[in-house]
């Protein structure tokens, strides 16, 4: 698995049960990827994490013309990781859709503390092989691999780490075949876990 990273996407309380758009059984994620975390800690990988991070007035949501009730809104609580989820203490997070006309559906529409994208810093760090974990399979976690792709990576979804929001019934299935047909891999903590480092 040398080149590989762990990308865990938007794992945000607003996603989650009790949130203000959120995802059926979102938080059922939580403990499959800590247990990602937890190997790709053991293997030396990096791990990296993904938010919403829009400004109230975000054009994004239902009240100022977009589809969305109001979510992840920069500073509260909704915005926060689920605290279930054991992040490292050293993990680079990428915030996105911060910009008041920006959606920041994909991963790589982020960038971190300091500005730098994730494409760019992926690529400095030697990241070849994405794996993506995370909320929601049919919005965020579609288009993050399906850039990662049209990037140059190779991407693996984690397919028991992912749950879809499924506006229209079978949008996550048919999100995962689309991402399937783009070139993505499907993985499992169980076959990941067989691999040698």
């Amino acid at each position: 698995m040398k080149g590989a990273a762990l990308l865990i996407v938007d794992v945000q309380n607003d996603f989650c049960p009790g949130g203000s758009l959120p995802v059926a059984e979102g938080d059922e994620v939580v403990p499959v990827l800590n247990g990602y975390v937890t190997l790709f800690r053991a293997k030396g990988l990096p791990v990296f994490a993904s938010r919403d991070w829009h400004q109230a007035d975000s054009r994004h949501f239902r009240v100022n013309g977009g589809i969305w009730p109001v979510h992840c809104v920069q500073g509260t609580d909704g915005a926060g990781f689920h605290p279930g989820l054991l992040l490292p203490h050293d993990v680079v997070v990428f915030s996105k859709g911060m910009g008041p006309g920006e959606e920041g559906y994909s991963s790589f529409d982020g960038v971190d503390e300091n500005g730098i994208p994730l494409s760019a810093f992926l690529k400095k760090k030697g990241v070849e092989n994405i794996f993506v974990g995370g909320l929601a399979t049919d919005y965020c976690v579609r288009y993050t691999v399906l850039d990662g792709l049209a990037k140059g990576f190779a991407v693996t979804v984690l397919v028991d780490a992912i749950r879809g929001v499924n506006l229209e019934p079978g949008d996550s299935e048919e999100a995962v075949r689309e991402m399937v047909k783009a070139g993505a891999f499907l993985a499992t903590l169980e076959c990941l876990e067989g691999i040698p480092q």
